[in-house]
């Protein structure tokens, strides 16, 4: 393997996922993005919404890596400790924005992270230590792995899907 293997399929790997999003809201269509039910009462624009918030928050803080720094600010207050404070800040800041602003900012977590991606070495994208907010896993083989982005696919995207097909969802859990 050459020196960037590990950027490479990291790279292609965000290129992929960011295809899916597209394919996945494409299957949503415009005409269904405001209707409750991926995620309860939450619509898909509110689901793009969360995965959002917490994808920047994820972006900043590889990109605070990238310059030095241990970690980046969260985005919520920080008296906010749990998933669930944190996903209702969310959705109360983003529930009324308009869609186009929500699909956007979703669409453009896919460029910085792969500008994120592109900037690092293959060493550094397999060294485990490098982003401390990663808990010891290397940021190449959790993009690599498909870990990176299981959140969608495994808590959301299956309710999503049930959604579309017209059966009821699970859980509809959040982060």
């Amino acid at each position: 393997m050459t020196d960037d293997a590990i950027r490479t399929r990291a790279l292609a790997v965000i290129d992929a996922e960011h295809a899916a999003w597209n394919a996945l809201v494409d299957e949503v269509g415009s005409n269904r993005m405001d209707e409750p039910g991926p995620m309860g009462e939450w619509t898909f624009k509110d689901l793009a919404s969360h995965l959002t918030g917490w994808e920047v928050y994820s972006i900043a803080r590889i990109e605070a890596g990238l310059h030095g720094k241990v970690d980046a600010p969260t985005p919520w207050p920080p008296n906010l400790a749990t998933d669930d404070e944190i996903n209702a800040w969310i959705h109360g800041r983003e529930h009324g924005r308009p869609l186009a602003d929500v699909l956007a900012e979703a669409d453009a977590t896919f460029p910085r992270l792969r500008a994120a991606v592109a900037a690092m070495s293959d060493p550094e994208l397999r060294d485990p230590a490098r982003f401390p907010a990663l808990e010891g896993r290397a940021l190449g083989d959790a993009i690599v792995s498909g870990d990176y982005f299981a959140h969608l696919h495994e808590e959301h995207e299956p309710d999503v899907r049930a959604w579309l097909a017209g059966t009821p969802a699970g859980n509809g859990a959040g982060r």
